[in-house]
């Protein structure tokens, strides 16, 4: 789904459950509907307030809050922090894959994880509504060094 079409989603989502879509709430999702990859609070505030926004860390919680409330989002997280990115409302996703070293990261897909997740949750008797993979190691700048 094209960012565009996940605010728009979002902002329907938003008013069918009776929540305003302005303040706030309209600056975290305009900046999330510009992003590939996962985002924290602090990430999303500190992003506002370089492009001139006057959005307290407190209202970015709060928002984050409500979009994962109503699946909006998806929080993953990376290292005991928690971090955000749109939920495509088709359940496409994408998985990360973290440096230990530098903190780079990168998403990736692979639909043969995908399939193998499906199959260990029918082997187990799990009806998977969700699942993250985060894998960690040594990005291939630092693997060189």
């Amino acid at each position: 789904m094209a960012r565009t079409q996940w605010k728009e989603h979002a902002d329907r989502e938003l008013s069918r459950t009776g929540h305003r879509a302005g303040g706030a709430r309209a600056e975290v999702l305009s900046l999330l509907a510009r992003q590939d990859c996962c985002l924290s609070a602090q990430d999303i505030h500190d992003r506002l307030r370089a492009d001139g926004k006057s959005v307290g860390l407190a209202s970015v919680y709060r928002a984050l809050d409500v979009l994962a409330q109503l699946k909006l989002v998806h929080r993953i997280d990376v290292d005991g922090t928690a971090c955000y990115e749109p939920a495509d409302p088709s359940g496409e996703h994408h998985h990360h894959a973290i440096c230990d070293r530098c903190g780079k990261m990168d998403a990736f897909e692979d639909p043969d994880l995908e399939r193998l997740i499906h199959d260990v949750a029918d082997r187990l008797g799990y009806a998977v509504g969700a699942h993250d993979v985060v894998l960690r190691g040594a990005c291939p700048d630092c693997a060189r060094n």
